[in-house]
């Protein structure tokens, strides 16, 4: 397979990149990236801020899976500023936190692309370009045939609601692509991961700090169906008070069905041991029952006030089963995934108080 780095993969394809440390203001860059959250959000924060974006893959045999997450970390204080990649290996639950200066962060003015170093993400592709010391990363990988979040109804087109226009929240989460199909290869120092056939998912988070507590379940590599499900749940601090929220969607048939706190579904635990998780989400005609069983995880950096110094554990071979059950009982849907990302972070029980 021929593999080029990024620099090539630039010139190519001709974007208009901006360097973020010199460009804290860009023309018409507002509007474009309140239409488009896959953009970057954060051209003009000076301190307290992160953004990633979260790159999954799991090849067509689920033999192999890697999640890459390219970012930018600015300190509380706005001191300490720089670009990250991080990578999970599922499968033997290694990661890696790979730093790089601020300076060698860009972004386009126009559409969901950006640059760390050698290193390119978009929506429609990875260039991965990583040599240091005795770590070497480098391939690339396409996605096609995306099934994005689109709407006439522009909050529906985010996966928030109408909480992505709240200017006060501590954390906003965003779906680039729920579904797509993966071409390409990634080799590292002693393994090559083919991604030829196989399924990838994109999705993101910006904002000061992720939350105290959370829940976070997400496969589209299911045994049976070309489908797609996420959920998120968390403590969410709100005027100096706090409350669980939670959001998330199917995506069965090229049906995508989304839910949430702002659509007045319903959030039940049903079982919560060391490695098992049981949850009901209940919504106006139907019932989704979502059992979870967490097996390998390795450890992340997540933000606090900006800086990536908090350490939380993922798992993304977890085990899912997914039911939905209309009000009659029927079985509407029921498929198993092995490849599923699981995070249970912080104290689990504020999230089910009544």
């Amino acid at each position: 397979m021929f593999l080029m780095n990024g620099l090539t993969f630039l010139s190519q394809n001709n974007s208009s990149l901006v360097k973020f440390v010199d460009y804290p203001k860009v023309k018409a860059y507002k509007a474009n990236k309140s239409k488009n959250s896959s953009m970057f959000q954060g051209n003009k924060k000076t301190k307290k801020y992160f953004e990633g974006w979260y790159f999954k893959m799991v090849s067509q045999d689920e033999g192999s899976i890697l999640s890459v997450i390219p970012g930018i970390s600015i300190s509380e204080d706005g001191s300490t500023k720089h670009a990250f990649i991080q990578i999970i290996d599922g499968k033997i639950a290694e990661t890696k936190y790979i730093n790089f200066p601020i300076e060698d962060f860009y972004f386009s003015k126009e559409d969901f692309l950006i640059k760390i170093g050698n290193n390119v993400f978009s929506k429609d592709s990875i260039v991965l370009d990583i040599q240091r010391d005795s770590l070497s990363i480098i391939g690339k990988v396409y996605m096609k045939n995306l099934a994005e979040l689109k709407s006439k109804n522009k909050q529906r087109q985010k996966i928030m609601g109408w909480y992505y226009k709240v200017p006060f929240m501590e954390c906003y989460h965003g779906v680039v692509s729920l579904n797509h199909d993966l071409y390409g290869e990634i080799k590292t120092n002693n393994r090559s991961f083919r991604f030829d056939g196989g399924r990838g998912y994109i999705e993101k988070d910006w904002g000061k700090s992720m939350p105290s507590s959370w829940i976070w379940i997400q496969t589209n590599s299911f045994k049976n169906s070309n489908s797609s499900f996420m959920l998120s749940i968390a403590k969410i601090p709100w005027l100096g008070f706090s409350f669980t929220g939670f959001l998330g969607f199917y995506y069965i048939n090229n049906e995508i069905v989304r839910f949430g706190t702002y659509s007045k579904a319903k959030l039940k635990l049903e079982k919560q041991e060391k490695n098992n998780l049981n949850l009901n989400i209940i919504l106006k005609d139907k019932v989704l029952e979502i059992q979870t069983l967490k097996n390998n995880s390795g450890m992340l950096k997540a933000p606090v006030n900006g800086n990536m110094n908090r350490r939380i554990s993922e798992g993304i071979d977890a085990e899912l089963t997914l039911k939905i059950i209309d009000k009659n009982k029927k079985m509407l849907f029921i498929d198993r995934s092995i490849t599923t990302g699981l995070e249970v972070v912080g104290n689990i029980d504020e999230l089910f108080k009544n």
